[in-house]
């Protein structure tokens, strides 16, 4: 399938060998950061490598992440949502408990009402239909003696 690899003599792999050159460890200063404005191309920055090879290009900061703010376990929305909750609740049990003392209150006064009929009727009842009286008026009548046009009682 694929074309067998050119066989060379080790002379002429001696020739088109390349062997990595190991680099000594050296002392290499940084090139100058330049700061970067917004908007605005950075200079170009050349570094000479130790072996006298020059690199150039820009010097380019690594942008820092924007450090994240702590977010709370629980999203204020969530919060909030939880304790209009928490009020609405405690005023309907307000409202609750207010409609149920208006409508004892009421019921109260309605029994006061019919009590003091029941009292009052009673006492009116026993004064007009009571055994010493029998309603409508007295009147006594004694053995009258008329004489000559004058009543003598």
């Amino acid at each position: 399938m694929y074309p067998e690899p050119a066989r060379h003599t080790p002379a002429e792999r001696a020739v088109t060998t390349y062997q990595p050159t190991p680099i000594p460890p050296a002392v290499v200063h940084p090139a100058p950061v330049v700061p970067v404005q917004p908007g605005h191309v950075p200079a170009v920055a050349s570094i000479v490598l130790p072996d006298g090879r020059v690199v150039t290009g820009y010097a380019v900061d690594h942008p820092q992440p924007a450090p994240v703010a702590a977010e709370p376990a629980i999203s204020r929305t969530a919060v909030n949502v939880a304790l209009g909750g928490v009020g609405f609740l405690a005023v309907c049990g307000g409202l609750l408990l207010l409609t149920s003392f208006i409508a004892a209150l009421t019921a109260f006064i309605s029994q006061l009402i019919i009590l003091a009929a029941v009292v009052f009727g009673g006492w009116i009842a026993v004064q007009v239909l009571g055994p010493g009286h029998r309603g409508g008026t007295t009147v006594h009548i004694r053995k009258a003696v008329i004489k000559r046009n004058h009543f003598h009682g």
